[in-house]
């Protein structure tokens, strides 16, 4: 007998400008108002994007610019797991995200603004 199995790959596309190269990307979760909303968090030497998996939940997309920052403050979830990043935007719009790797994270948001 003979099992075929398809997999379905969802393809996650982002328009880059001209000389814009992403140099991290990673599954992350998105503290929405209502609910997590699970995404993908892209850096490029230019922006940041958060893309959601679900297409139903495509309103949370979004690009952050470096000169829209104010500061990235770290957070515990679940009390003691240290992987929250509240990125704080210059007119005091929190965004919240659950990333591995933090430290990685931030190092290379600060060396973007």
């Amino acid at each position: 007998m003979i099992y075929q199995c398809y997999l379905k790959l969802k393809i996650m596309v982002v328009d880059l400008k001209a000389n814009e190269l992403v140099t991290k990307a990673g599954d992350v979760e998105f503290f929405a108002p209502e609910s997590q909303v699970k995404g993908k968090l892209i850096l490029t030497n230019q922006r940041i994007y958060f893309k959601t998996k679900d297409d139903t939940l495509k309103d949370y997309n979004m690009e952050i610019l470096p000169a829209d920052i104010r500061e990235l403050l770290y957070f515990k979830t679940k009390m003691f797991f240290q992987n929250g990043l509240n990125l704080v935007k210059r007119d005091g719009l929190q965004l919240r995200f659950v990333v591995k790797n933090r430290d990685s994270w931030s190092q290379m948001i600060n060396r973007m603004c």
